[in-house]
């Protein structure tokens, strides 16, 4: 082979290898709820990604719940989970993940001048008191879920096991429906749901997630070692993205701007968001992202106690929130 042609042929090859590698990486990111989850639209705000579409490209899947994220995560279709305080424990417990990291903490249910989920009930012929709901049909979104559990741990307090009511499973957008036309006797009534000006007409709040567990985290990043390891760089990537397009959202004089951005990537209109969201109606969204670890431990405590947990869960064990602080400084 003529010499010349072999070393075009060397060079292109390593041009194709090197172009190769400098795909971005496709990261699989969960998300549940419409809006109130980020991730749902965070990756829109094009004028604030630095990342995107250059060392990662971000892949979103809906779930209905944290628990369905689980199996995902154990077959390798999933990459970021976005896990609550009672999924993460029972991922630790039962599906024996002990490899699972987080590294994000994206919201925050029950903090001091915050918004709490409510728990809600027909005005017209509905309970008055917990203690009615024993022997009545209720809905939650997943069994395991946050609000589920936090469903559970209040009618236990109040006397009523398992075995006192019925529960079925529904998305959130179809559970006004079914409170209203009398399916379900209670349902938990998360944001941006829990403003439908029907839902609010015809129904109230009989408890919050507040006065069942306390402050408790919502959503939280996780992610199997291996992927950490193996992709640091990139995950510090997409977490200084996120820091980075949060802190444009929050900011009081980009209100509009982040509004319009969740409204065309949900295609709920602007006047249903612009009254609550990023403001302190909202959940609480920790500026740094960084994670209560007293405060997850001891939701994980209290789910122990009411006997959602044969064995404590330590925390602390699985958290890293190296990546989030490294993608801060890039912020700052």
């Amino acid at each position: 082979m003529n010499p010349f042609k072999c070393l075009l042929a060397i060079a292109a090859t390593v041009i194709a290898v090197q172009a190769h590698a400098q795909q971005p990486l496709k990261v699989r990111i969960a998300w549940i709820v419409p809006v109130t989850n980020i991730g749902q639209f965070l990756f829109t705000a094009k004028d604030q990604l630095r990342h995107h579409g250059k060392s990662y490209v971000a892949e979103l899947t809906r779930f209905q719940g944290s628990t369905p994220q689980l199996t995902a995560l154990g077959t390798g279709d999933l990459d970021i989970a976005l896990l609550g305080f009672t999924s993460f424990p029972l991922a630790i417990q039962n599906a024996k993940m002990e490899d699972l990291r987080i590294i994000l903490d994206e919201l925050r249910d029950g903090m001091p001048g915050y918004h709490s989920n409510e728990f809600m009930v027909r005005k017209d012929g509905g309970a008055n008191a917990i203690a009615e709901l024993k022997g009545k049909t209720l809905a939650t979104n997943a069994r395991g879920s946050a609000v589920d559990i936090a469903m559970r741990a209040v009618l236990r307090k109040n006397g009523l096991d398992d075995k006192s009511f019925t529960v079925v499973e529904a998305a959130f957008p179809n559970m006004r429906a079914m409170l209203l036309e009398k399916k379900v006797e209670l349902i938990p009534a998360v944001l941006p749901f829990s403003l439908n000006p029907e839902l609010v007409a015809n129904a109230k709040p009989l408890f919050t997630q507040r006065d069942a567990i306390g402050q408790s985290s919502l959503g939280i990043w996780v992610v199997r070692a291996g992927f950490l390891q193996k992709n640091r760089a990139v995950v510090v990537d997409i977490l200084e993205d996120y820091l980075r397009t949060q802190a444009f959202f929050l900011d009081p004089k980009n209100h509009k701007a982040a509004v319009e951005l969740a409204s065309t990537a949900s295609k709920i209109p602007v006047p249903a968001l612009e009254s609550w969201l990023f403001t302190k109606k909202d959940y609480y969204r920790p500026v740094d992202g960084e994670l209560d670890v007293a405060s997850l431990q001891a939701n994980i405590d209290v789910m122990r106690e009411l006997g959602f947990l044969t064995e404590r869960v330590d925390a602390k064990k699985y958290v890293d929130m190296s990546y989030v602080r490294e993608a801060a400084k890039r912020v700052k």
